[in-house]
């Protein structure tokens, strides 16, 4: 009785743990998917529909992320070339979050648990957010503008 009590308490222990290792896939696929289903339905081009970029409404500047939900929403309605003239980085940047979620989910099948990213990762982010929030401005470069 003791060793069945001690193989079941084993069993639970590794539910728990794959329970608990699947967390962050599934909750950010569920957040992801529920985000994009309301930019689906609810059109970030009509004015007003999602407020305003603090940026843009006290400079007329673009941020980095300017015109991503719009993107998005362009996205999930199968329209490629529309997502590209509002953000062109966040629609290049799609492919590698979703292939990192991917990366992330054959890690937590394999008992691996989540990736760790190179340090050099974030600041090839920020070089990358900076620069393309600068080019985004000048003149010559309007087609990077939302």
């Amino acid at each position: 009785m003791h060793r069945e009590g001690a193989h079941v308490s084993t069993v639970e222990h590794r539910v728990r743990r794959d329970v608990r290792a699947w967390r962050g896939p599934a909750l950010t696929a569920g957040v992801v998917g529920v985000a994009t289903l309301v930019l689906a339905v609810r059109d970030p081009h009509q004015s007003g529909s999602y407020g305003f970029c603090p940026l843009a409404a006290v400079t007329g500047l673009a941020c980095p992320a300017c015109g991503g939900l719009r993107a998005t929403h362009d996205l999930a309605h199968g329209d490629l070339a529309a997502a590209w003239s509002m953000n062109p980085l966040w629609v290049s940047m799609v492919p590698v979050l979703v292939g990192l979620w991917f990366w992330w989910v054959v890690r937590v099948s394999r008992g691996r648990g989540a990736p760790v990213l190179p340090s050099w990762s974030a600041w090839l982010l920020l070089v990358l957010l900076v620069g393309f929030g600068v080019l985004r401005n000048l003149p010559g470069f309007e087609v990077l503008a939302p």
